[in-house]
């Protein structure tokens, strides 16, 4: 566990705080698809993500979903950690976007470690400085972006967290993200097909 803490966390933490994160966290390994954190729930332990790729979505009152951002490796969620420090219920939606590796870590040592190390401190503040970010991007797609360039965005934030040019997503699967219907979702993606920009298959497409 310390080998792969230093590869994607070493850059951040000093040796000491890699030693006590090892010596308490505990590997999750899950697959693409997986439900990490549901709306009401309480969180017990935060995580650092070591590889993969997670979808942080919002839902309305009649479950329709829409994303806010993805999280990639060397991230964490600075929405679960306002959640673990104040004991409050889950606000947002995590899903797994590819098989992912997670170490998770217990909530009691947030506050312990904010006081302990300045790197920790500094990693905290940096995180919700970028998903405060991320949030008022997703508001600027949903205000102030057409439709066709918050799905042409959508495809290619895919891409670079997947690192794939091919798109395993139905054109439901991508309205429910985009909040959006199908119909409207199939008019697009048939325009940006004609336009050269993708080629669409059965249940996926290919960025070109």
């Amino acid at each position: 566990m310390i080998t792969e803490l230093e590869l994607h966390y070493g850059y951040l933490f000093e040796k000491e705080l890699l030693q006590e994160i090892s010596n308490v966290g505990t590997i999750k390994e899950v697959k693409a698809g997986t439900t990490l954190m549901n709306i009401g729930q309480y969180i017990k332990s935060m995580p650092l993500l070591i590889d993969g790729a997670i979808k942080i979505l919002r839902e309305d009152d009649e479950g329709d979903e829409l994303l806010l951002y993805f999280l990639e490796k060397g991230d964490t969620c600075a929405m679960t950690m306002s959640c673990c420090t104040g004991n409050k219920k889950s606000e947002i939606k995590a899903v797994t976007e590819l098989d992912t590796k997670l170490l998770m870590v217990p909530v009691e040592k947030m506050d312990e470690w904010i006081g302990k190390y300045k790197s920790w401190r500094n990693f905290v503040l940096n995180s919700y400085h970028n998903r405060l970010m991320e949030m008022l991007e997703a508001i600027d797609n949903i205000a102030f972006k057409k439709m066709d360039e918050r799905l042409l965005k959508y495809l290619k934030d895919k891409v670079a967290v997947t690192g794939s040019t091919t798109i395993k997503s139905t054109h439901q699967e991508i309205a429910y993200e985009l909040h959006t219907s199908r119909v409207v979702i199939s008019r697009l993606l048939k325009k940006l097909e004609q336009q050269g920009i993708i080629e669409l298959h059965r249940n996926s497409l290919n960025v070109l």
